[in-house]
């Protein structure tokens, strides 16, 4: 299976028709064609449903997909940390994200590495812990800038500031956004979206000081922007992660007492890194004191 049949595969996959694919790869159709017949035969497996106008991915399809797809980012993730540059270290930086007022910090981090480095530039995946997580593993990703609690057992790391505060995101039309903040008492009997994350879920509820079958979950979201539009369309209160944004017909209102969690930027112990993430960890410790 060669790296370039499975790019082949993929532009097919996202176009959906096989004479467009082949003229975005610069190639004939019937040289397309034939490729994606001779890695189905190699598989021994269809992947895609031929129709009249559009081509869709089988099931098998859409496995070979992820699967694809990780490979090509390796690839090409590894020739972005070999770009020659004559004025120092280079290449490219890839970091996981999840939606966190820390994220400023990070950012101020990385503008000052690009200043000192400007043969370095960064790429930013936005996901939730386990696909950030998964995705360090695969060696996809340098970073990750994670939401306690989470287990880097496995992981070095650097805490994050600001600390991570909660709010309850309510429709502007509702009793609670007038009040300059919520308890777990004024939130009694309203359905409320909660986060997607057991661990992170739970510390809520601890929070509300109620078991999970004694809230009414209307429904689990891992983004604000998301649980914001529930809101609005009337599904519930939304407990997240308060991160100075304004959402069209939503108020942010604060918890009472207030409700915090910690953030940290980690990376996997005994990983062999670049001189550019190397270089990038350094200043990271410097910036924390360590």
């Amino acid at each position: 299976m060669e790296l370039r049949v499975l790019r082949y595969f993929l532009m097919v996959a996202r176009e959906e028709n096989i004479t467009r694919a082949a003229e975005m790869l610069h190639i004939t159709q019937p040289t397309l064609s034939r490729q994606i017949s001779d890695l189905e035969e190699e598989l021994g497996v269809r992947l895609f449903e031929r129709g009249s106008h559009k081509i869709h991915l089988t099931q098998d399809g859409l496995l070979l997909k992820r699967s694809a797809q990780e490979i090509v980012d390796l690839e090409e993730k590894a020739r972005a940390q070999f770009t020659p540059d004559s004025g120092g270290i280079s290449g490219v930086i890839s970091l996981g994200c999840g939606e966190l007022a820390s994220m400023d910090t990070l950012a101020q981090w990385m503008s000052d590495f690009c200043a000192e480095a400007p043969g370095v530039s960064f790429d930013i995946f936005s996901g939730t812990a386990d696909d950030i997580k998964d995705r360090v593993e695969k060696g996809l990703l340098d970073f990750a800038l994670l939401l306690e609690p989470v287990d880097i057992s496995a992981y070095e790391f650097v805490r994050m500031r600001p600390m991570e505060k909660w709010c309850a995101l309510v429709d502007e039309k509702s009793s609670l956004a007038k009040k300059d903040s919520l308890t777990a008492d004024d939130l009694a009997g309203f359905p409320l979206i909660l986060p997607s994350r057991g661990n992170v879920r739970n510390q809520v509820l601890n929070w509300l000081g109620l078991k999970e079958n004694e809230v009414n979950v209307a429904a689990t979201a891992n983004l604000p922007y998301n649980g914001a539009a529930a809101v609005r369309r009337g599904l519930g209160v939304s407990l997240t992660l308060s991160l100075s944004c304004r959402y069209a017909g939503v108020v942010s209102v604060p918890l009472s007492p207030p409700l915090e969690h910690g953030s940290v930027l980690a990376w996997k112990r005994g990983m062999p890194h670049s001189r550019a993430v190397e270089r990038f960890i350094t200043m990271v410790r410097e910036r924390r004191g360590e």
